[in-house]
């Protein structure tokens, strides 16, 4: 249910030379300093990070995350904290003002920053006014942030692209493998997740062509990354969650933490009207069951089928998270295999127990599962058909 997203493609090798091609796409959010500060710290890791500038395309049509984003981040969670007592468990990375910015239509672009930068200085400096008209506490920079910035437009442009005819090019030139990741989960989707405690943007399928460029009729096969428990980061309704000693166990043998802030991610049973649900707006061509192996040591599993609401049944994932936060769960429990799945390479390696859990959740979804992860490695992910 959790994590943070953005709208990418990854493409071909090209030429035969074995590496793939980013695109970061319209849907984009990105902020600058945390680009080139991840793309440093990556070429300290090695790995074949080197050369990434000749590997990555950012769509000019992305919007930009600004230092007072962030800032305004942090305050609108620390208002809504004062105000209502809870707040949205928000990165305060900048996305939701940027994103609020792009909606107010007074955001900037990629292609504003790599233009004429006089002209790109005016709008940020009566943007930045904006900001500081509504929030008179907040600590803006103006003149720093501007000398950070013209850095950038003197770097920027060599990875700067025309997102949408790129991808018209990919799409209808040579054959090639094209793989779009929207890197949040579908219930964080601003429209279909569990408002308010969402992200700002469209992270399921739809995104690909809002996202991207890309026309409906190019979207092909439509894979579904679900883990065999049910996680979220940060605070929203979560029916199946275990706060006892099953919780903590998924929590400590999954290692689920937040990537962005390190908080634990909150753990419980596998929730499938949630993932039916998932499934009615991404339309899944198959799914990738991850992290099988969680729960080897459980000597019972269960599996969330059905809601019901002061004992009714709810005939559909609820848009009203006070609903959402009534609901009572009813599950089908499984008996747990006991013993370790990480060695196994192919189905048939698997416990029956195992298996038999895999076949309910292809049977109750009606839709195939086509990969089954049972640990961190490559080999670890087993190929079912």
């Amino acid at each position: 249910m959790g994590g943070r997203g953005q709208r990418k493609s990854c493409g071909p090798a090209r030429n035969g030379c074995g590496y793939c091609l980013q695109v970061s796409g319209n849907g984009v959010v990105i902020h600058l300093p945390g680009l080139f500060a991840e793309a440093q710290s990556n070429l300290k890791k090695g790995k074949g990070l080197q050369g990434w500038e000749d590997r990555l395309k950012i769509s000019d049509r992305a919007h930009i995350v600004f230092n007072f984003h962030q800032a305004v981040d942090g305050i609108q969670e620390q208002q809504r904290q004062q105000q209502e007592g809870k707040n949205l468990g928000t990165t305060k990375k900048g996305i939701g003002p940027a994103y609020s910015s792009k909606a107010a239509r007074n955001g900037l672009r990629v292609c504003d920053l790599v233009s004429d930068f006089k002209v790109f200085e005016d709008k940020f400096r009566m943007l930045a006014e904006h900001f500081l008209t509504m929030y008179p506490n907040l600590n803006v920079d103006i003149e720093g942030e501007l000398e950070q910035l013209k850095g950038y437009a003197e770097r920027l442009p060599p990875l700067v692209t025309d997102g949408v005819y790129f991808m018209h090019e990919a799409l209808t030139g040579p054959s090639k493998k094209i793989l779009v990741e929207g890197a949040n989960a579908a219930l964080l989707d601003i429209d279909f997740g569990t408002y308010p405690f969402v992200t700002s943007s469209n992270c399921t399928v739809g995104g690909v062509c809002t996202g991207l460029g890309v026309p409906p009729s190019h979207v092909g096969r439509v894979y579904g990354v679900v883990k065999a428990y049910t996680t979220r980061v940060g605070v929203g309704a979560f029916p199946t969650e275990q706060d006892n000693e099953t919780g903590a166990l998924l929590q400590s043998r999954g290692h689920e933490v937040g990537v962005t802030t390190g908080r634990k991610r909150r753990c419980g049973w596998l929730d499938l009207i949630l993932v039916r649900y998932a499934h009615m707006v991404n339309g899944f061509s198959a799914i990738a069951l991850t992290k099988l192996d969680i729960l080897d040591t459980l000597a019972e599993i269960k599996v969330g089928v059905a809601y019901n609401v002061d004992g009714k049944p709810l005939p559909s994932f609820p848009a009203n998270m006070d609903v959402l936060t009534r609901v009572t769960v009813e599950y089908k429990t499984f008996p747990g295999w006991c013993r370790s799945t990480e060695a196994a390479r192919s189905f048939p390696e698997l416990p029956s127990q195992a298996q038999n859990y895999i076949r309910f959740i292809e049977d109750f979804l009606q839709v195939p599962v086509k990969w089954v992860g049972v640990g961190k490695s490559r080999e670890s992910m087993i190929k079912l058909y």
